[in-house]
């Protein structure tokens, strides 16, 4: 064991100490944050505009402040893409994260001299506060990898623009570096495919230790592996221990990674976005993501049932309740005020602050006014190929309004490694427990609205194929869980078992 790995521990509870404090005064924190960010824009333009001196409670920046999403605050943001300085926080951002958006084009997320320093902490703190948890911090000796986004920067009127993963990058701290895979080099090739083949090349005699991406392009990695060495991941790299994740549910990949490893390794969940680093799993015990209150955000919670609502209920992180599927609300320390990222997450402790996310606001499935949501399918299909031989590599669901015969219903469409032997009885399963969460859809289906979902096999390789085909493979791209239209259906349509 290396002295870095010895000194880890000591910092590891200092840390996890400082954490906890804050998570069980989540309210005081909050307050303080809030405080603090109304203070600091003050004397912006967004500031000036919306009374930020006269604000002097939640109330009042309720009443000053609407909820906005990307394209309502796009009038401010393009004032400082245009390089204007004091516009939604002070002087100008560091970075703009640049990501795809589905209706505004391309997003351009300020990252500010305050804010970076909280994205890259955060990711410090969930490895820390797992090695203070588990006592296991051999992982810091061995090379660690994250499968991310081009670390090549642009620039915009002068302020340097990428992927938040390839800003990122520039940050790894000194005492990593020695420790990172893959090479500058390699990290900076486009093509997804190409890239995985040199990362491959570059870990396959390595001593991987710790390995992070999304679950999909992991499992590409894993697989290409096992191809090139004809060994199961945890047999050509012993001393892997840890697995790091994002941006979709593992619990679906769970069964199909741990036969591809050979045996069962520790995960860490985290929530980054580009807008801010949200929550990381502080515990491998207990249930969900500590939410991160003291990170330079202020958090605001709209009930999922009454978004699009004339006048939502909009609650702080005080007034939250378990069990509630809420839209997500930020204002952060990089100039984004009350802001709705899109995203929906459920309570599952409240002291300490602990969620998971359940979905989209914008990706569910209402066409018959069921509002089945992301976390509904994906427990349907976990309570369904737990401890079974059944393993998925990834799967979609879309309204079928318009069959040729029948009732419509629910596709869904799923990329098997190892299919059912029954794949009706496995529908009819899958349906059984959907109908269980989801008493809108079980009315439909009791109704005769409605008739049972169907599946549609695509073949092998063939969400790779789809998402290669419109330009978004790899990197932090994944295929929405839900759709509430056929756009990736009858695309993925074309990919499927004949």
């Amino acid at each position: 064991m290396s002295i870095k790995s010895i000194l880890s521990k000591p910092f590891a509870k200092l840390i996890a100490k400082k954490v906890y404090k804050d998570s069980f005064n989540a309210a005081q924190v909050q307050q303080k944050i809030f405080r603090h960010l109304i203070s600091e824009a003050e004397h912006t333009l967004f500031g000036k505009d919306h009374h930020f001196s006269k604000i002097t409670s939640y109330e009042d920046f309720k009443q000053q402040v609407p909820v906005r999403d990307y394209e309502a605050l796009k009038p401010y943001v393009n004032k400082v893409v245009d390089g204007a300085p004091d516009i939604l926080w002070k002087g100008k951002p560091l970075y703009f994260a640049k990501t795809s958006g589905t209706t505004s084009g391309a997003k351009y997320i300020p990252l500010t001299k305050e804010s970076v320093p909280t994205h890259i902490n955060a990711a410090r703190n969930a490895l820390l506060m797992y090695i203070a948890e588990t006592g296991n911090s051999k992982f810091v000796d061995g090379k660690m990898i994250f499968l991310q986004g081009s670390p090549e920067l642009g620039e915009t009127n002068g302020i340097k623009t990428g992927r938040l993963s390839g800003i990122s990058a520039h940050y790894v701290p000194k005492y990593l570096l020695k420790n990172r895979l893959p090479s500058w080099e390699t990290n900076c090739i486009d093509d997804w495919e190409t890239k995985v083949d040199a990362i491959v090349e570059e870990t396959y005699h390595e001593n991987m230790t710790l390995i992070s991406g999304i679950p999909s392009w992991v499992q590409m990695y894993f697989e290409k592996l096992i191809q090139k060495s004809h060994k199961k991941v945890g047999t050509l790299f012993p001393n892997f221990s840890l697995f790091v994740y994002g941006g979709v549910n593992f619990e679906p990949y769970r069964n199909k990674f741990e036969e591809l490893i050979g045996r069962k390794v520790d995960a860490i969940e985290l929530y980054p976005a580009s807008e801010g680093f949200i929550a990381f799993q502080d515990s491998q015990k207990e249930k969900g993501m500590l939410l991160l209150v003291n990170n330079g955000m202020f958090y605001e919670f709209i009930p999922a049932d009454e978004f699009f609502d004339d006048n939502p209920t909009r609650i702080s992180l005080s007034e939250v309740k378990l069990g509630v599927n809420y839209v997500i609300i930020l204002s952060t320390n990089a100039g984004l005020w009350a802001y709705n990222i899109g995203d929906t997450v459920e309570f599952v402790s409240l002291s300490p602050p602990r969620i998971i996310v359940t979905g989209r606001i914008k990706h569910f499935i209402s066409a018959f006014g069921e509002h089945v949501i992301g976390k509904e399918v994906e427990q349907a299909m976990h309570e369904n190929t737990k401890n079974t031989a059944i393993q998925i590599s990834e799967f979609t669901v879309a309204p079928q309004i318009t069959p040729k015969t029948g009732l419509p219903y629910h596709e869904w469409f799923i990329e098997f490694e190892k299919e059912p032997k029954d794949l009706e009885a496995f529908s009819k399963k899958l349906d059984d427990s959907l109908q269980k969460q989801n008493s809108y859809y079980l009315d439909l289906i009791k109704g005769k609205v409605l008739q049972p979902l169907k599946i549609t096999p695509i073949q092998k390789g063939g969400f790779n194929s789809y998402m290669k085909s419109v330009g978004k493979l790899g990197g932090q791209n994944k295929v929405p869980r839900l759709s509430n239209d056929r756009k990736i259906a009858d695309e993925l349509s074309k990919f499927s078992v004949k």
